[in-house]
């Protein structure tokens, strides 16, 4: 069980450090920024990685969401949920404060957002609570779906994780605008600890959409794979 742990956290620091790290130092980098297709390519690629480096020792769920999610879906036992969502959110909050000592070593660094999750004023795009409910749950359910689908047995095993990473890319692609994208409460935890103010005040919504999203979207694919039991 500790290898999984340790694979869940170093995972989850990975994803906040490659993807929020990507938003915050690169992009808007002058002239040469990655801008929103290099930040949702970042993000992708987080998962990519990590899932060949560490998806035969605890799954690689890196997301409190996806755990949930596949304990519905009858992929992971119950009994290790809560240790593995305590290991992501420790991850993600030890990516969050590597990030911010190489952040503020910039000589006109300022915290700013910090690649935090938000809604109304604090949406890039100045989504409405609603709107950035509906863009989590929606988007966290189809990412369960991708990911049951995916590592249904019947798929091919060894293109599980590009599929995975590239839904979370269309993912970021689309709804970054909304809410800066989350789908993951780890990834939203992390940053939000940073912050502080309006993002932990905030962060409430960036738990409940992708956990109710991720229970949506794996009983979808249950039902539609008309297999009952994994």
């Amino acid at each position: 069980m500790l290898s999984k742990l340790s694979a869940e956290f170093f995972g989850t620091a990975w994803l906040v450090l490659g993807g929020c790290g990507a938003a915050v130092l690169a992009a808007g980098f002058p002239d040469v920024g990655i801008g929103l297709l290099g930040v949702s390519l970042a993000f992708g690629l987080t998962v990519v990685t990590m899932a060949y480096a560490i998806g035969h020792i605890s799954g690689c769920h890196l997301n409190p969401a996806v755990s949930v999610g596949l304990v519905i879906g009858g992929r992971h036992p119950a009994s290790e949920l809560l240790p593995y969502v305590a290991a992501q959110v420790a991850g993600a909050i030890a990516g969050a404060g590597v990030l911010y000592v190489i952040a503020s070593g910039a000589p006109d660094f300022v915290l700013g957002g910090f690649a935090a999750n938000g809604y109304a004023e604090n949406s890039p795009g100045g989504y409405t609570m609603m709107a950035a409910l509906v863009a989590e749950v929606v988007m966290t359910a189809f990412f369960l779906f991708v990911i049951m689908g995916a590592t249904d047995k019947r798929a091919p095993a060894a293109l599980a994780p590009l599929a995975i990473g590239l839904c979370l890319t269309l993912i970021h692609l689309i709804s970054i605008p909304v809410t800066n994208t989350s789908v993951n409460p780890a990834r939203s935890t992390g940053p939000a600890l940073f912050v502080g103010g309006w993002a932990l005040q905030q962060l409430w919504l960036f738990w409940v959409a992708p956990i109710v999203g991720a229970a949506i979207g794996s009983m979808a694919y249950r039902m539609t794979s008309g297999v009952s039991d994994e």
